[in-house]
Formats: C-alpha cells, structure tokens, sequence
C-alpha cells in the first residue's frame, strides 16, 4: 500500500513557521503496517522558504499575513507534488493522501478564511484541490484512522524519513 502525506506530519520541519505538525498515530501505523509513504510539501517544492511568513487564501490568491502574493508558488508547488503522486503511480496506485488540517496547500474541507484571524471557512487547499480534480481520496490528518492501513492485503516497504 501506498499513501500520500503532508511531510509535517511525519516530523519534517517544514511548516510555515519552521516547525512540524508530528502525527504520532500515523507513523506508529505507517511503520507498523509497512505501508510506502510519500512525503509531500507543496510550500517547499514552490520554492518557499522555511521559516515562511503566514499564508491564507484571500479572495482565491494565496497571500502571505503580509499582504503579498505568494500564489504563483504555491501553485508551481502543488503541480510539482501532483506530479510525483502521478510519477508514483497516480490514484489507482495511491490508496489515500493524509494531508494536514487547515493549510492552504493542504487543508481539505476547511481552510483559514483569509483574515488571518484563526477563523475556518468551507474550502480545500490549492494541492487538495488538484488532488481532487483528478481523482485521488483525500483524508484530513485530523480524520485519519489508523485502521485504513492495517486492513490493507498488501502492505510494501516503508520510506519515512530518519529522526
């Protein structure tokens, strides 16, 4: 089994801010599973520093707290990790994408609103909603049950990220 997963999860320091959003669950049963992960930052692959100022969706941009437009990189990001989804396989090789809650590269369902307040709105982040459109599943780390992957037939080699 293969899965996509926002590098933070995995303890990659690579948020916003410099630090990780580290999934205990999800690696303990990535590594318990022998399930193949493939870490993706969006952010990072746009070529977007870390640390980096805060970024929200504003009116369908993507700008920083700053007020500047940082939506061309979030985009070229979002198309480069697409494409090492569909390098590996593509949706029918790639049971899930374990993204993290509220980004806006990575948040599914809910984002921040763009007031750089704190408050959610309806709405995927600009790589979820690539993933959508062609046609993976999707889960909020938030949603993610650890049993998706220990009910699996077919488990591969794991390749997560060391320390």
């Amino acid at each position: 089994m293969k899965i996509v997963v926002s590098a933070c999860l995995m303890g990659e320091s690579c948020k916003y801010n410099g630090l990780d959003n580290y999934h205990r669950e999800l690696v303990e049963a990535c590594e318990r599973t022998g399930t193949e992960v493939l870490l993706v930052c969006p952010e990072v692959f746009g070529g977007l520093p870390t640390p980096r100022n805060p970024s929200e969706i504003v009116d369908g941009e993507v700008r920083t707290c700053e007020g500047i437009s940082v939506d061309r990189e979030f985009r070229l990001g979002a198309e480069r990790a697409l494409d090492m989804c569909e390098q590996a396989g593509g949706p029918s090789q790639i049971a899930a994408c374990v993204l993290q809650d509220r980004s806006p590269s990575c948040g599914v369902g809910r984002i921040y609103d763009g007031t750089f307040s704190g408050t959610l709105t309806p709405g995927n982040g600009v790589f979820v909603d690539l993933l959508l459109r062609h046609g993976y599943r999707v889960i909020p780390a938030s949603e993610f049950d650890p049993s998706m992957l220990e009910h699996c037939p077919q488990h591969s080699n794991p390749t997560l990220p060391h320390g």
